[in-house]
Formats: structure tokens, C-alpha cells, sequence
């Protein structure tokens, strides 16, 4: 069954195409140095915002027309939809795919009919990739959305709580590992607190930590060899996330000795909410050896909220595929595209509209960045810039080979200091050269 049949096969037509239904940059076999555009992107659909999100907001319900809202059934709208999410793939020419455990199959009464429910869609599923090259690129689990997660989940106050997550976990990570999946991600949605008048702060800490060590036991266990991702987010919908930011996720890493097992899934509308750049949280997980995976969307930097908007800004694709690039690649992790249409594009094709304009840009900003890094202008322009660490009194330094008494009889006798231009305009210009 086609659910958009009057959908084709997205063509590529070229930069002066105005067809709405077709690529004008993003070709998936050109390549890119070494590589064509398709691996370096790896390009992945999430399925809450893709399949399930009813584009409602605070202030109205869903406009969204889907095809399979007519299936009343809940497992017959699931495998529905599921065919549905594969028919997109096929057609966008996307090899991978994201989920929640809930997103994919509903709750039942008890734990035991839920796994239940999951197992015959993660089994649905599975008969679906079977024969195409659509692959998971990573699983988790929902712990943010039933009331039972009201305190949290690894961070609750209830040990029950605590107990049902790490059960859902357990089986997310298997499912995971059944359909192939080359990740697995932690997102805590209500891992933090609101005040702290009524938080034991040490006791969830360690808690959590506790928690991804069960699960980084589990996944030896049974042989999930998948990359571990945290997705940093400072608030939203708790007040104080413990995962706020990369460098708070990579401080609690160290603390609980579980460097070795994670790496960060980072998305651009939770860095501006952090109060930072995507280029900025990618280049400091990057030179920390934690860049894993991306989750590409863009928010809104008039808006204080998660608005998780179809990624269009080809300035700030290019400065976050030089990261990409400079690190070497992102597999086995991805870009997906944890965005959802604005409320006003309810139409099924507006699904693929939104994609389409989602992968040009970031292969705009692949094509951007592969020459901006080629010409080695902003390195070259750094490793001047920091010359003086090459030599002297700086290599001293960075060797560990001078302590302040050292340095305090340097200083003494080179008392006069003269600086160099930072040139941040210039630099600027310069990305802007290879837009």
C-alpha cells in the first residue's frame, strides 16, 4: 500500500530547479574527497516528529493530516505508520531511521503486554528493512512522557520508578540491538529538578550514575556493541537538567568513570537554549573525543523554547560540518532530523518538502565546509595566532617544564607585551567566501 502516491522518487535537478519536490544540492552519490555526500551525511528520520507529531501547540491542537489517522486500532495505525515511515525513507533516498520505544508502539495495561505490543512492531519493522538498506541508527527509550516519570526517571525519588525505567531500558537497548542499531541514546527528559528545596542532589546524581553503568553492563551482557550517546539539553521540560550542556555531560562522565562508553548526541536548538552555538558544542565535544552523533534542526533565537524547526541556515550547516569534517566523520553516528514542520505546514507533502530543504542545506554546507577546510585558511590563521606556544617560554609551558617561579622571573624581564589582531571580521568574511 502507497500512502503518498502522489509522491515520486525525489529526483536530483540541480540548483536552478524551482520543482519543490526534487534536491538542488544534495546528491547522494557525488563525492566529497574520499567519500560520496551520502556517507558523509548519513542523513536519519526521527519518527516522534515524523510519524507522530500532531503539530499541536500550547495554544491550539494538532493541524497535522496524516493518512493513517483514519486506523482506529492502535497497532494497526502503528504498522500504518511504520510502512508509512519506510515509503518516506524510499523515496527521500534516507538509509536510517530513529525511535523511541513508545513512539513505535503503544502502552498496554502492564509492562508485560507493553513489551508485548513492542516486540510484534519491532518485529513489523524488522521484516520492513529486510531487503532495502534502510538501517536503525539509533534507539531509546521514553521516559519523560507517562505520569509514572513525573520526579523522573534514573533520578526519580521513587525507587519503583527507578526500577520501571531500568526495566524499559533494558528493553530498549534489546530491541536496539535486534533491529542492528550502530547507537543507543540517553536523553534524560526529566532527569533534574524544579527546586531545590525538595531534591537530594547528590543521592539523583549518583543514581544516574548508577543507571548508565547497569546499562553499560547490560549492553556487554548481550552484546550490544553500539556506540552510547547523551543528548545534552539544559531545561525543558525540567527546570535544571543535569545533562545541561556537553561540558556538564562530560564532567559527569569523568566523575562516574563512564568516558569510555559515551559519546554526546548533540542538537542545535538545545545548544542555543544552553546559551551557545552548535559549532561551539560540537568543537568541544570534538577536541574531548565525545563527538558521537547529531541531532540537525535549528530553534529559534527569538523564541525561548525547543522549537526543533527543519534545518535551512546554511551558514551555521557549514561552520557545524567543518566540525563534522575535522573530526574525522560522524559514524557511526548520523544526522538525524529531529525537527517537525511549523504548524501551518499540515499537508503530507509538506513532510517531504521539509526534508528536502533540510538535506540541501546541510549539503550546502558539506560542499561549504570541504573547501573551507581544503584551504586551510582558519587553521592557518590559529596556528599563527598561537605561534608563540611553538617555541620559547610558550612551549615551556606546555610542556609542564616551568612552574610560576619560572615564570615570574620571565615575566620580569619581558615586561612589555604586544598582542596581535584576533581579525574576527576578516575571519568571518572569509567563512562567507565559501558560502
Amino acid at each position: 500500500m502507497s500512502y503518498f502516491a502522489d509522491i515520486p522518487n525525489i529526483p536530483y535537478e540541480g540548483p536552478d530547479s524551482t520543482n519543490p519536490l526534487a534536491f538542488k544540492h544534495y546528491r547522494a552519490d557525488e563525492r566529497i574527497g574520499s567519500m560520496t555526500m551520502q556517507d558523509h551525511l548519513r542523513f536519519s528520520l526521527a519518527y516522534w516528529h515524523t510519524m507522530n507529531g500532531r503539530m499541536s501547540d500550547p495554544f491550539g491542537v494538532g493541524t497535522a493530516i496524516r493518512p493513517w489517522d483514519s486506523i482506529t486500532d492502535p497497532m494497526d495505525q502503528a504498522k500504518a505508520r511504520m510502512e508509512a515511515l519506510f515509503e518516506i525513507l524510499q523515496k527521500l533516498g534516507v538509509r536510517y531511521f530513529c525511535f523511541h520505544d513508545r513512539d513505535i508502539a503503544p502502552e498496554g495495561d502492564t509492562l508485560a503486554q507493553t513489551n508485548r505490543n513492542l516486540d510484534e512492531i519491532v518485529e513489523f519493522t524488522k521484516n520492513l528493512m529486510d531487503g532495502t538498506p534502510i538501517r536503525l541508527l539509533w534507539g531509546t527509550a521514553c521516559l519523560f512522557t507517562h505520569p509514572r516519570f513525573v520526579h523522573g526517571a534514573a533520578t526519580s525519588c521513587n525507587a519503583d520508578v527507578f526500577a520501571y525505567a531500568a526495566a524499559q531500558v533494558k528493553k530498549a537497548i534489546e530491541v536496539t540491538h535486534y533491529l542492528g542499531g550502530t547507537n543507543y541514546v540517553f536523553w534524560g527528559g526529566r532527569e533534574g529538578y524544579e527546586t531545590l528545596l525538595n531534591t537530594d542532589m547528590g543521592l539523583e546524581l549518583d543514581n544516574l550514575g548508577r543507571f548508565l553503568t547497569m546499562a553499560v553492563d547490560h549492553a556487554r551482557e548481550i552484546g550490544f556493541t553500539g556506540q552510547f550517546l547523551i543528548e545534552p539539553k539544559p531545561m525543558e521540560p525540567t527546570k535544571h537538567q543535569y545533562d545541561s550542556d556537553v561540558a556538564a555531560c562530560h564532567a559527569f562522565l569523568q566523575k562516574y568513570r563512564l568516558t569510555d562508553y559515551f559519546k554526546m548526541n548533540l542538537e542545535q536548538n538545545h545548544a542555543v537554549l544552553a546559551g551557545h552555538t552548535f559549532s561551539h558544542e560540537l568543537r568541544y565535544a570534538r577536541v574531548n573525543g565525545m563527538l558521537g552523533s547529531m541531532d540537525v534542526n535549528q530553534g529559534d533565537y527569538l523564541l525561548g523554547w525547543d522549537t526543533d524547526q527543519m534545518p535551512t541556515d546554511i551558514h551555521e550547516a557549514t561552520l557545524a560540518m567543518y566540525e563534522v569534517l575535522n573530526n574525522g566523520g560522524i559514524a557511526p553516528g548520523g544526522m538525524n532530523f529531529d525537527a517537525h514542520l511549523r504548524r501551518g505546514s499540515f499537508e503530507p507533502s509538506d513532510i517531504f518538502m521539509g526534508h528536502i530543504a533540510g538535506m540541501d542545506a546541510y549539503a550546502r554546507g558539506l560542499k561549504s565546509a570541504w573547501a573551507l577546510k581544503e584551504s586551510g585558511e582558519l587553521e592557518s590563521f590559529i596556528k599563527e595566532r598561537y605561534a608563540s606556544y611553538e617555541g620559547g617560554i610558550g612551549k615551556q609551558i606546555v610542556d609542564g617544564a616551568v612552574g610560576f617561579k619560572e615564570l615570574e622571573k620571565y615575566a620580569l624581564e619581558h615586561s612589555q607585551i604586544t598582542n596581535t589582531s584576533g581579525r574576527q571580521e576578516m575571519l568571518e568574511g572569509i567563512v562567507n567566501r565559501y558560502l
